[in-house]
């Protein structure tokens, strides 16, 4: 069985777990009102997409 001849240090192994970090999600502005949305989904905020209302907003 394989054992490792020495330990890895504190820094060997740290910098090889730098990489694992989030990605900013792309936001673009929904043309219909301005809002930040995530792209190829439906506004939240007036339930537009491609120029049509698929959602329909609740009032309140």
């Amino acid at each position: 069985m394989a054992v490792p001849k020495r330990k890895t240090s504190k820094a060997r192994r740290d910098k090889r777990r730098a990489n694992w970090k989030l990605a900013v999600p792309g936001l673009v502005k929904c043309p219909n009102c301005s809002a930040l949305i995530k792209a190829h989904h439906v506004c939240p905020e007036c339930g537009m997409y491609d120029g049509k209302e698929v959602v329909a907003k609740k009032e309140a």
